[in-house]
């Protein structure tokens, strides 16, 4: 964990970046590149914007809080490894999982 989830982000492009991004990310999450997942989810405008105009960049990132300082530092490394796509308008959410929220093979995740 963390899990990325990327919107407006072509899998071939992110396919590029993704073994280094993980690489930076591990270590300021003091954790093994193992541990994220990357996905790219594809949409189409409805609304809001022309269906073949390009998307901007959607990331959401679901993890375990871990301080405002590793989240500002997570959040400037997804996007420089972005930017190198090509890609200027990038946003970024986090959604913070509990502990006791979490289950892995249908299990309570241990404390």
């Amino acid at each position: 964990m963390p899990h990325l989830l990327f919107r407006g982000v072509e899998a071939e492009l992110l396919r590029k970046v993704a073994a280094p991004l993980a690489k930076k990310l591990a270590i300021l999450c003091s954790c093994g590149t193992d541990n994220f997942t990357m996905n790219v989810m594809n949409a189409t405008n409805v609304y809001g914007g022309a269906p073949d105009e390009p998307a901007f960049a959607f990331i959401e990132v679901g993890w375990f809080e871990r301080g405002q300082q590793v989240r500002n530092s997570f959040a400037h490394a997804v996007t420089q490894y972005v930017r190198q796509l090509g890609i200027n308008e990038i946003e970024i959410v986090f959604h913070a999982y509990r502990e006791e929220s979490y289950y892995i093979n249908g299990e309570p995740v241990k404390s």
